[in-house]
């Protein structure tokens, strides 16, 4: 097996050479082998253990057992404790999903902290199996059914063509102790159900069920480097991006969209990695009423007439309801937007990102604020006033266009500049105006 390990890392994986590695041990079998093999191939490693005090002793012993490893292999060791049932009770969390996310939170921690170039866990053929039949009972888009990643950002996983067997098998023969999991045993876990009553039946149908596994694993993998690439096409088609007050934007171009094949397969595609979940609603969405929108915890989706429009929900759904106070002595301000404040002494023509004010008529402290219901303007170079709800209309801005449209008002709230779009007629200097003031957006 190291012969065949150290093979495969030439072939598979030969950016490990020479760099700085930090293995996840818990104290079992497969990550205590990862370990001993890598040190007998002489790469530069360091032990990573995390102890999540979820078996009372037993935790603390793993703990013991993986500092008396390293010292024996004479490996650098990191060890953490969680109170992972606390962490699993604040974020609602279950607990196998707390536990993964403190650990590779811990991870990448210790990657910045410490220049480890990779993170090695000791995933093997079974684990992968294991995953995909869980995926499967679950239901799963193609993605699903492609595996563990051997490389995933810097997490490596070396021991994916090795299978459970063949590990314990050479820890026999070397004389290699590691530490059972009780808990590895129960079937109350998915994971450990579909070990140890589902694919012993498997493996009775087919004892090479591992390696077929292995070449449905390869097909799909090549499947979905099809769809990538169709879907990389039809992202250039119908997909543009945008950057406006500093957010940035996806606008997917519907009726583009409904002319393929399958728009929903497509759309689902485009969006899967966006955290949406209620994939009906999201493909519906292109056919309501403009303005409705569907959120989640990341992300915010906006039907707009034509188009669909994509941006980070904390960074479209916050700029409501703040109001910035401006004195009349300040000449720059740059949050939430950057306005500069200039006396000149000559009058110079206004533009969308800078306007010319009669310095009389403002009335400080002046103030900035996004629009509420009611609000009204007198636009430049039109008769009477206007809602700034029916400009807004009239411009067509979208939802969160809206939202990060911000207003230059004064003391008393008359609007003096829809900033970026419409500046007030009332603040226009005349003959008789002897300070102007410039403001630049």
């Amino acid at each position: 097996m190291l012969q065949q390990l150290a093979k495969n890392i030439n072939t598979d994986f030969p950016f490990l050479k020479d760099k700085k590695l930090l293995i996840a041990i818990s104290g079992g079998l497969d990550s205590v082998v990862l370990t001993h093999l890598l040190a007998q191939l002489k790469y530069d490693i360091s032990l990573a253990h995390c102890n999540f005090q979820l078996r009372n002793e037993a935790s603390n012993l793993d703990e013991v057992f993986v500092k008396n490893l390293s010292e024996k292999l004479k490996i650098p060791v990191f060890s953490i404790q969680f109170d992972t049932l606390e962490y699993a009770k604040k974020q609602q969390l279950s607990t196998q999903l707390s536990a993964r996310k403190l650990r590779y939170d811990w991870f990448e921690k210790l990657s910045e902290n410490h220049a480890f170039d990779y993170v090695l866990t000791a995933h093997h053929a079974d684990d992968n199996l294991e995953t995909f039949l869980i995926n499967l009972t679950r239901g799963t888009g193609l993605d699903g059914l492609t595996g563990i990643p051997p490389v995933n950002g810097n997490i490596v996983r070396p021991l994916l063509k090795f299978s459970r067997a063949e590990i314990q098998k050479y820890a026999l023969e070397n004389n290699i102790k590691w530490r059972e999991d009780a808990s590895n045993a129960e079937t109350k876990y998915v994971r450990n159900k579909i070990r140890h009553q589902i694919i012993p039946v498997l493996k009775e149908l087919n004892p090479s069920l591992l390696k077929t596994h292995q070449k449905t694993t390869d097909f799909l993998q090549q499947s979905q480097e099809i769809v990538t690439d169709k879907i990389q096409e039809i992202t250039a088609e119908i997909i543009t991006k945008e950057t406006k007050h500093g957010n940035d934007f996806i606008k997917i171009n519907i009726a583009k969209l409904v002319k393929l094949s399958n728009p929903k397969i497509y759309l689902y595609q485009l969006l899967k990695n966006y955290k949406f979940t209620a994939w009906n609603d999201v493909y519906n969405l292109m056919y309501a009423q403009s303005g409705k929108k569907i959120i989640t915890k990341t992300h915010t989706l906006l039907k707009n007439r034509n188009f669909l429009i994509l941006s980070s929900t904390n960074k479209t759904e916050n700029t409501t309801n703040q109001n910035i106070s401006i004195n009349k002595n300040i000449r720059k301000i740059t949050n939430p937007i950057q306005l500069v404040f200039e006396n000149i002494s000559e009058k110079i023509i206004s533009t969308e990102n800078s306007i010319i004010v009669a310095e009389n008529l403002l009335n400080y402290p002046l103030y900035i604020r996004t629009w509420k219901t009611g609000d009204y303007f007198y636009p430049k170079g039109m008769t009477g006033k206007k809602k700034v709800s029916k400009y807004f209309k009239d411009e067509k801005l979208s939802v969160f266009d809206k939202n990060n449209t911000w207003l230059l008002c004064t003391a008393d709230n008359q609007i003096i500049w829809i900033i970026g779009k419409r500046q007030d007629r009332r603040f226009l200097s005349n003959e008789k105006t002897t300070k102007l003031v410039r403001i630049t957006n």
